[in-house]
């Protein structure tokens, strides 16, 4: 099984990851890695500051074909992160994609407004950032990110958990 967690920046998708490793011990990949290791290897010239399908365009062929192995492989796999497209599911056949599940998570605009000291307090929760999440990570980006994911999700009929009123988030296998 593979399990995919989309969503914006701060929406727990790490944090989802490390929570299925401790239920179901499934290991995982978080994009991020990947896309680091791509930068500084000096494998690709996508920087952290590209825009999103540049990094996308760079990331996603290399996480597609891993998930592929894992399948053929009959591993068990969680990848996690903002760099998996909404409509994913066009590069894979049948055979493949009834072991993919695809979930992105996505804070409501009122969760955003009511909780967003909360949201950035949590940042750290399994990562160690050193950069001030409150300065990139502002209000008025995670309102349009978090509305465009569910914008997409709904016009690629894609699973998505919205985070309305509490941060309960959990994945059923």
């Amino acid at each position: 099984m593979i399990i995919l967690i989309a969503g914006s920046s701060h929406t727990g998708k790490t944090v989802l990851a490390q929570k299925i490793l401790n239920k179901y011990g499934f290991s995982y990949l978080s994009q991020d890695h990947l896309k680091m290791g791509l930068i500084r290897s000096g494998v690709s010239t996508i920087t952290p500051e590209d825009d999103i399908k540049d990094i996308i365009h760079a990331i996603w062929p290399i996480t597609r074909e891993i998930i592929k192995t894992c399948i053929e492989n009959k591993q068990n796999l969680t990848i996690e992160g903002c760099y998996i497209p909404f409509d994913f599911y066009k590069d894979f056949d049948d055979e493949y994609l009834k072991y993919i599940k695809y979930t992105c998570l996505i804070f409501s605009e009122k969760y955003i407004h009511k909780h967003y000291d909360d949201i950035i307090k949590h940042a750290r929760a399994i990562e160690f950032r050193d950069s001030d999440d409150a300065e990139y990570c502002t209000r008025e980006m995670l309102l349009r990110e978090n509305l465009f994911n569910l914008e997409k999700c709904k016009e690629a009929i894609c699973d998505y958990i919205l985070i309305d009123d509490k941060y309960e988030v959990d994945i059923t296998i």
